[in-house]
């Protein structure tokens, strides 16, 4: 499928998802949300894709935030809406995504595109990287989960410092704040996300859906995180994968997961 926003490349199962306006530095504007979700839609359905890296393109952004010419004369209203959609549209879709989402984190992630990294299931960042949620600076706050995930990620005090000073903070101490898993060269990134990628193929990609959604359940309202496991934990037993792993492991063999 052919997008203007967003480029997407599939190499032997890793599909690398680059957000394309370096002109705008990678602002997401709707299109480019609308594109996205189609590209994670049609990646859900790919037996031919495994993993997802998610990037920006060029040497300056990840993704700067949001377009803010797109909405600055919304009403209340028409805010809110702006919200809800954008999050069942793109945000929460990424994050509860069954297959494995890393976000490879270039130069700029402000305001939706930290927001965005923060979706993903873990971030890597180049150490020209700047991450921050400046949204009261322009009068609003984080709109696509950003309150709810860099407190999870970063703890409460941090989060309202980030969030209540509009700054940013660099890849050092976004990984000690536990933002980020690891930190390299902009030169390394993507060469590194793709052998993380690698190290995670080597697993049941059945399996490892199930560990998505039971991660998840801990941080959902309402929802008991032990339960969602052990159903979790009870439905691969019923799994092609499984009996290959287990199966592998008493013939003290390499396990060839079906993806079943």
């Amino acid at each position: 499928m052919n997008y203007e926003n967003i480029l997407t490349e599939n190499e032997e199962g890793i599909l690398r998802i680059t957000v394309n306006r370096p002109s705008k530095l990678n602002a997401l504007n709707k299109d480019t949300i609308q594109e996205l979700h189609l590209a994670f839609k049609n990646a859900q359905s790919d037996p031919d894709v495994k993993v997802i890296i998610l990037t920006g393109s060029g040497e300056k952004a990840f993704v700067a935030g949001a377009d803010i010419s797109e909405f600055f004369d919304y009403s209340a209203r028409e805010g809110k809406q702006l919200a809800a959609e954008g999050q069942a549209k793109l945000f929460d879709y990424v994050a509860n995504f069954p297959k494995p989402v890393i976000a490879a984190v270039n130069g700029f992630a402000l305001g939706g595109g930290l927001e965005l990294a923060m979706a993903a299931h873990f971030r890597i960042a180049s150490n020209n990287a700047k991450m921050g949620l400046p949204e009261v600076s322009l009068g609003v706050i984080p709109g696509y989960g950003g309150t709810q995930r860099l407190p999870q990620l970063v703890g409460k005090g941090r989060a309202m410092e980030m969030i209540m000073t509009a700054g940013m903070i660099d890849a050092n101490q976004a990984l000690q704040y536990n933002l980020v898993n690891h930190v390299t060269t902009q030169e390394e990134l993507l060469d590194f996300a793709g052998n993380l990628a690698n190290k995670i193929m080597r697993n049941s990609l059945v399996a490892i859906s199930s560990a998505i959604k039971a991660i998840n359940a801990n941080f959902e309202d309402g929802v008991n995180g032990f339960e969602t496991e052990i159903e979790e934990f009870g439905r691969c037993f019923g799994t092609d994968d499984f009996q290959e792993g287990t199966t592998a492991f008493l013939n003290k063999r390499k396990a060839e997961f079906p993806g079943k």
